[in-house]
């Protein structure tokens, strides 16, 4: 929580000394110390080691993003959306390191904290059934299942429900 007060601190100064700066006819460092100041209003929302993660994430290096999101030592402190992301990110690498139970906890609390799009609660939800399915928990891998379909608007994740939906029928 320090850490974004400061944060902000830094990004107010840095908007004052750039209003000077215009003021000072200095308009190219005005102009500078502006974007300065919205790179940190931005770290501010976006916290930077989510989106290093991600990034890793779609490079297909879950070790690196593990280790990343390791780095993270008080993610309840962070704004609630990017917590939600956090542990969204976690469950991912959690899920692909095949460490279900630690995968399942950290979708649940994603869930719970509240992810914004509708897409990747439905990608939770879905890697919740599937983390049923395995456990031969088939009430519950259903749930989990309806819950991605309603959730998947744009039918992005219609391969992988139908998957699950074949893996289920031979339970």
């Amino acid at each position: 929580m320090l850490s974004n007060i400061i944060r902000l601190i830094i990004a107010g100064i840095l908007l004052l000394g750039s209003i000077f700066l215009f003021i000072k006819s200095l308009v190219g460092l005005g102009v500078l110390t502006l974007f300065l100041s919205g790179i940190f209003v931005l770290l501010h929302f976006k916290n930077e080691k989510n989106l290093f993660a991600f990034y890793f994430l779609r490079k297909n290096k879950f070790q690196t993003a593990g280790k990343v999101l390791s780095g993270v030592k008080h993610p309840e402190r962070m704004i609630k959306s990017q917590e939600a992301y956090y542990y969204y990110l976690s469950g991912l690498v959690n899920s692909q390191e095949h460490n279900n139970t630690q995968a399942e906890k950290q979708f649940k609390k994603a869930l719970k904290a509240g992810l914004r799009m509708k897409t990747d609660k439905a990608v939770a939800n879905l890697n919740l059934s599937g983390i049923y399915l395995s456990r031969r928990n088939k009430k519950l891998s259903k749930y989990y299942l309806q819950e991605a379909k309603s959730l998947d608007k744009q039918k992005m994740l219609s391969a992988q429900i139908k998957e699950i939906e074949h893996m289920m029928k031979r339970i």
